[in-house]
């Protein structure tokens, strides 16, 4: 039988590695928040001559409006996006109009989003409590689904610790695709995160039900091997349930188009994260708490006499 469970320390240090370089690039880069959340304008527009502008015109073109410092980039070869200021219906059509005379028409309006600085920030700490108050909620809940068997407090913690493995994860990743790949924090970015704290959730609770059923089986079994036998009793349905969810987020990543390709990127990210934590995290997590093995974490060894 595959030994899971005893290995868990190596497990634990993959996990860490995972996280490290995701940590370091939030920290030095940041996350790049979309308009939805920092408030602002998007306008992409496509020139039907197949002939865009240089974004430095396209700059220059806004500050003449008085319009300071928007991020502009090509998209394609006949794509333009702007991001800047709020800005109103009103200003973005003649800016629109403007660059027909200018750089040569038609112009056709791909996109306008306008959000005004107090919205973003209200999005923004929605979000955060949308995060939060799922937390708490399936806390709670494991909690009291397990209520039943001894310690299912223990439950819900080591569930919501694989969970926060699996935001990091996706956290970090997109902190490093944001500054490579330009890909921005916004509002589907936030359903994608909270889909995969419902997946990672549901993977965990699958194993740690099937510890509860054998824990009424078992009576004398070692609590460490029977946690182990549960893992690999759920093995195969763990893995072949989220390959299932995977491969259709891969199909869509190579046919889908661009529009989706950051939301399912997060996804399939976030699914591989969440198959990995709740096998080889959340069930393990459960055994260091019951051996209570962070005493021994940092005992010095005793020193060995030579004869």
């Amino acid at each position: 039988m595959l030994n899971i469970v005893g290995k868990r320390y190596w497990y634990f240090a993959l996990s860490i590695l995972i996280i490290v370089p995701g940590m370091i690039a939030l920290a030095i880069w940041g996350l790049p928040l979309a308009i939805d959340f920092t408030g602002g304008s998007l306008l992409e527009v496509r020139f039907d001559s197949g002939n865009p502008p240089e974004p430095g015109q396209v700059v220059q073109l806004y500050d003449e409006f008085g319009i300071g410092d928007p991020i502009v980039q090509s998209i394609g070869t006949d794509g333009i996006t702007a991001r800047s200021k709020h800005i109103d219906e009103a200003t973005k059509t003649n800016l629109v109009t403007e660059m027909e005379k200018r750089f040569g028409g038609p112009i056709t309006v791909l996109r306008f989003d306008s959000v005004g600085p107090s919205v973003g920030a209200e999005v923004a700490e929605r979000a955060a409590g949308a995060v939060g108050l799922a937390t708490l909620g399936i806390l709670a809940y494991i909690t009291y689904a397990f209520r039943g068997i001894s310690h299912a407090f223990r439950y819900g913690v080591a569930a919501i610790l694989a969970m926060l493995h699996d935001v990091a994860v996706v956290v970090g990743v997109e902190a490093i695709l944001g500054h490579f790949l330009g890909w921005e924090v916004d509002a589907l970015f936030l359903t994608a995160l909270l889909t995969v704290i419902g997946f990672s959730v549901h993977d965990s609770i699958v194993v740690f039900d099937r510890i509860r059923e054998n824990q009424t089986i078992h009576r004398r079994l070692n609590y460490e091997k029977l946690v182990n036998h549960s893992i690999v009793q759920t093995l195969d349905r763990s893995i072949n349930t989220q390959l299932t969810v995977m491969f259709t987020l891969l199909a869509l990543l190579l046919f889908g188009g661009v529009t989706t390709r950051h939301f399912v990127t997060i996804l399939l990210v976030g699914v591989l994260s969440g198959t990995y934590s709740s096998i080889f995290n959340a069930a393990p997590i459960l055994v260091v708490w019951e051996n209570r093995e962070w005493r021994r974490w940092f005992r010095r060894r005793p020193a060995t006499v030579s004869s």
